[in-house]
């Protein structure tokens, strides 16, 4: 089995900075594109930044700028860095990654989310 487990979330004011992490454990073969996403009450989760096992990263135009997606490829870790936070930002962020477990066998994963709260 796998898991993803994502750490870092909290209460901050407009403007502070919060750091998330999420770590894969299990049965890994190789991690292959990783990313985050978030979801609010009234919206469908959408794409916040995604980055390749190569370092390739790709980010929604509501959080370029401001926030920034790396990877430690040796301990299975992928970390988001937000600063200049905003309201709107509040969410539960979730990771997610494309997992493989066997060289013939890989599925995308997700976490249970962590809340980030930035309060005006």
């Amino acid at each position: 089995q796998v898991q993803l487990v994502e750490s870092g979330g909290g209460w901050v004011q407009a403007g502070g900075s919060l750091r998330l992490s999420c770590a894969a454990s299990g049965s890994i073969f190789s991690i292959n594109a990783m990313g985050w996403y978030r979801q609010t009450s009234d919206k469908q989760r959408e794409l916040v930044a995604t980055i390749t096992s190569g370092g390739s990263t790709n980010y929604a135009d509501s959080v370029k700028g401001r926030f920034t997606i790396s990877r430690d490829n040796a301990k299975n870790m992928v970390y988001l860095q937000m600063n200049s936070l905003k309201p709107e930002d509040t969410a539960v962020y979730y990771c997610n990654a494309d997992i493989a477990m066997s060289a013939y066998v890989n599925r995308r994963y997700w976490g249970k989310g962590t809340l980030v709260t930035v309060s005006s």
